[in-house]
């Protein structure tokens, strides 16, 4: 005759009661951690924007800087001859 299953006391419910809590903690941790990622992104994404700008801001000012030291220097150097002129010396002549 076929013989009756025996019981497994239990040991593949608990198991199979194991592996389903197993798996619904790591759905859930992994919703977590996709959910974390996704606000990461966007705030790298606006960490980016904003570095962007501020980089362009920062290039705009340096371009207008540099214009205004170009101009200085062109001053400076024709000062010494301005500064002559205004106070009327006259380098002496050399003679020949």
């Amino acid at each position: 005759m076929a013989r009756a299953r025996e019981p497994l006391d239990g040991r593949l419910d608990e198991a199979m009661r194991i592996l389903v809590q197993s798996q619904a903690i790591l759905t859930k941790a992994r919703t977590e951690f996709l959910s974390q990622m996704a606000d990461f992104q966007r705030q790298h994404a606006e960490t980016v924007r904003r570095l962007d700008a501020l980089e362009r801001h920062c290039m705009e000012r340096f371009s207008r800087i540099e214009v205004i030291l170009i101009d200085h220097g062109r001053i400076l150097q024709a000062l010494p001859g301005a500064v002559r002129e205004k106070i009327g010396f006259k380098p002496p002549t050399q003679q020949g």
